[in-house]
């Protein structure tokens, strides 16, 4: 199999797309010890991704400038990236899109267990918000 290369604009909405997850599910657990584990726990589960998405996932992201005043302006941000990141990787992966749907999945579950065991209600709200983009890009 041919390998797959991102350019390094692809390969920035990826990684936003990845690490925006890991930053709006440590939001959606708000209190310092508890979105720190759920911070680290996503970031962890990140480095577990595997293929062409874990190759790029694996890289420091560069110029990815995530921010707002609020979880609702990541939110935006991340949520146009997971979009974007489905269309580039059924344009230029289709094999890649499972790979990176289920990378999100493992990030999420990883997040929302990381202190409780269980997701709560914010961040079950999260997830579901997440997934429901990933499924509307599809």
């Amino acid at each position: 199999m041919p390998e797959i290369t991102f350019t390094a604009d692809e390969q920035l909405v990826l990684q936003t797309a990845a690490h925006g997850v890991v930053g709006l599910m440590a939001a959606a657990d708000p209190g310092v010890i508890s979105s720190t584990r759920s911070g680290m726990a996503g970031g962890k589960a990140l480095s577990s991704a595997t293929g062409a998405v874990g190759r790029v996932l694996a890289e420091s992201p560069k110029g990815m400038e995530l921010g707002g005043r609020s979880t609702a302006d990541v939110a935006d941000q991340v949520f146009a990236a997971l979009t974007a990141s489905m269309a580039l990787l059924k344009a230029k992966a289709p094999q890649e899109v499972d790979n990176f749907r289920d990378t999100i999945a493992v990030v999420m579950g990883a997040a929302s267990r990381a202190h409780r065991g269980e997701a709560g209600s914010a961040e079950a709200s999260m997830i579901r918000k997440i997934t429901a983009t990933l499924d509307s890009a599809v």
